[in-house]
C-alpha cells in the first residue's frame, strides 16, 4: 500500500520524504519492524516509541510516524502527528481496509459483568444462525475457535491487533463482533474512528485507579463515556446510579432495569438450587415479553441477561432464541458451577480477585442460604497488601469457613500473603484453616463438603496457571475438580 493511501484518514502536522513509497508493514514496536515497514512511535508505560527510531530505521524503516521531529539524518519519510496513538487507530484501520465496517459490532463498558454478558451475547447470536466474533478478558474467539495471541494482551488488544482480529473474523465469515471495551482501551485510543452499531454501559465502582491506570475516579468515568459518543445505539443498566452522567453523549438511549420503569424490565427475580443448577429466574416485560431462566445466580447476572437480551434484540434476535441461550450460557471462570462434584453441595468457580468483586459473590451465594459458605482463595503476590487484607475481612464477614491457599505468590514469599489475608479474616474472627497448595485444598473440600455446602473456587476462574518466581505454572481448577472426582468414582 502507497504511503499516502495509508495516511488518508491521518492528521498530519508536518510531512517530509515519499509519499509514493510503498509500504510492506505497519509495526508499533521497534523488534518487528522489517525493511519497507511503517514504524509509529507511541507512549507505553515502560518505553517510548521515540526512543527507538534510529532502530527501526536501522532495520528498515521506510517511514516513520512520530509526535516531534528525531534527531536524525535520514531519507526515510517522516510523518509528524499531534497524537500517535490516534494516528496508529487510523493506519491499522485502512490497513486491513476497514474490516469493522462490514460486520455488526457490539462494544460493552463496565466496572464489572463484561465478559459474561459478552458470552451471553454471543451465545444468543450464535442461537440465531450468525457466526459471531469475540474479543474480551477470556481472549479472542472466531465462533468457537480460540485465537491465541501474546499472554500481555490487554481486554481491549491495541489498534492494530484489533483490526487484524477483525480481518480475521471477517475473511472467517463472521457477521457479528462483541467486544469488551475497557477504560485503559478508551484512554489509549484502541478504538477510535470506530463505530459501534450497539454498545452497552453496565456498571461503574471505584477501580483501575492508580499508577499506569487511571489518576482518579473522575478520569475513569470520562474515559467511560467515550464509548457512547461512537455507537448509533446505547443500552444503559439505570440501576447505577450514575448512567445518566455516563451516557449523556449517546445517540440513540435504550433503558433496562431490575424492577424500574425501562424499554427492557426483569421482575420477578427468583433464585433457583436444583441439583447441579444454581441460577435465577425473572421475568422480563416492557419491548420484550417472557419468564427467562438463567444457569447462573445472582441479581447481578439478571442485570447482565436484561443487556445481552436488549441488545440482541435490537439487533433482531427472536425472543424465542434470547431465551433458549441465555438458559444454556455458562461462562468459564465466572460463577461456574461445576457438575457431578458432589450429590448435595455445589462447587463454583469465579474469577472475583479484589474486595469488591468477592463481596458481590459472597452476598449473592449467602443469599440461597446454604448450611455452610465455604470459601478458598489466595493473595495475588506483588500486588498492594490492602487488596488482601479487604479480601480477608469480607471473607470472615460472609463465609462460614474460609480456606487460605496459593493464587499466584510471584516473587511474594506465601506466608506474607497469608499474614495479609489473616489480619483481615480476624476482624469478624472468621473459621479458617490453612491448606498452601492450592490443588490438595481443593481435593480436601471435594472430600468434607456436606449436604447443603456451597463451595466458592474464588481468584483463578478463566486463569489456567500459577506464577511462582516468574514462572508460569499449569494450573486448572476445572481439570482438578474433574480429575479427582473420576479417581474417587473408580475406587
Amino acid at each position: 500500500m502507497k504511503l499516502k493511501d495509508l495516511l488518508a484518514d491521518v492528521e498530519v502536522r508536518a510531512f517530509c520524504g515519499d509519499e509514493q513509497k510503498e509500504i510492506t508493514s505497519v509495526a508499533y514496536d521497534s523488534r518487528k519492524v522489517e525493511r519497507g515497514s511503517l514504524f509509529v512511535c507511541i507512549r507505553g508505560l515502560s518505553a517510548d516509541g521515540h526512543d527507538f527510531i534510529q532502530n527501526a530505521i536501522e532495520k528498515g524503516a521506510v517511514a516513520i510516524v512520530a509526535e516531534e521531529a528525531p534527531e536524525v539524518s535520514t531519507d526515510t519519510s517522516m510523518i509528524l502527528v499531534p497524537d500517535t496513538r490516534s494516528a496508529l487507530a487510523a493506519i491499522s484501520a485502512t490497513w486491513f481496509r476497514y474490516p469493522a465496517r462490514k460486520m455488526t459490532l457490539m462494544g460493552l463498558t463496565g466496572t464489572k459483568g463484561k465478559t459474561t454478558t459478552a458470552v451471553m451475547i454471543k451465545r444468543i447470536l450464535e442461537k440465531s444462525g450468525y457466526k459471531t466474533g469475540m474479543i474480551g478478558t477470556l481472549g479472542a474467539f472466531i465462533g468457537d475457535e480460540k485465537i491465541e495471541f501474546n499472554k500481555n494482551t490487554p481486554t481491549t488488544p491495541e489498534a492494530y491487533e484489533l483490526h487484524s482480529l477483525f480481518a480475521d473474523m471477517l475473511r472467517a465469515g463472521c457477521q457479528y463482533v462483541v467486544m469488551e471495551v475497557s477504560s485503559q482501551g478508551l484512554k489509549q485510543k484502541r478504538t477510535e474512528g470506530i463505530m459501534f452499531d450497539y454498545s452497552a454501559f453496565l456498571n461503574i465502582s471505584p477501580d483501575h485507579i492508580g499508577k499506569g491506570e487511571h489518576e482518579n475516579f473522575e478520569e475513569y468515568l470520562e474515559c467511560k463515556k467515550m464509548l457512547f459518543s461512537q455507537s448509533r445505539y446505547t443500552v444503559a443498566n439505570i440501576d447505577d446510579s450514575r448512567w445518566k452522567e455516563v451516557t449523556e453523549n449517546a445517540l440513540n438511549l435504550v433503558t433496562v432495569s431490575v424492577g424500574k420503569e425501562a424499554d427492557y424490565m426483569g421482575e420477578k427475580v427468583e433464585n433457583l438450587w436444583e441439583p447441579g443448577v444454581l441460577g435465577a429466574s425473572f421475568r422480563i416485560s416492557g419491548r420484550m415479553q417472557g419468564e427467562i431462566v438463567l444457569n447462573m445466580p445472582g441479581r447481578f447476572n439478571v442485570e447482565n441477561a436484561l443487556v445481552a437480551a436488549a441488545m440482541t434484540s435490537l439487533a433482531g434476535a427472536a425472543p424465542m432464541c434470547i431465551k433458549a441461550a441465555l438458559k444454556e450460557v455458562t461462562v468459564k471462570g465466572r460463577m461456574q458451577v461445576l457438575p457431578g462434584v458432589s450429590e448435595h453441595a455445589v462447587f463454583l468457580i469465579d474469577y472475583a480477585h479484589n474486595a469488591l468483586s468477592m463481596e458481590s459473590l459472597l452476598q449473592t451465594l449467602k443469599n440461597y442460604h446454604p448450611v455452610r459458605l465455604i470459601c478458598l482463595f489466595g493473595g495475588g503476590g506483588n500486588r498492594p497488601r490492602q487488596r488482601r487484607l479487604d479480601m480477608g475481612r469480607i471473607a470472615g464477614q460472609y463465609a462460614d469457613m474460609t480456606i487460605i491457599t496459593m493464587d499466584n505468590p510471584r516473587y511474594e514469599s506465601m506466608d506474607q500473603i497469608n499474614e495479609d489475608i489473616l489480619e483481615g479474616l480476624k476482624v469478624y474472627d472468621g473459621a479458617y484453616k490453612i491448606i498452601k497448595d492450592r490443588e490438595e485444598a481443593i481435593k480436601y473440600l471435594i472430600d468434607n463438603c456436606a449436604e447443603g455446602d456451597i463451595v466458592a473456587l474464588i481468584g483463578k476462574g478463566h486463569e489456567e496457571y500459577q506464577e511462582i518466581e516468574g514462572v508460569k505454572y499449569h494450573f486448572s481448577e476445572e481439570e482438578i475438580v474433574r480429575e479427582y472426582v473420576k479417581q474417587k468414582s473408580e475406587r
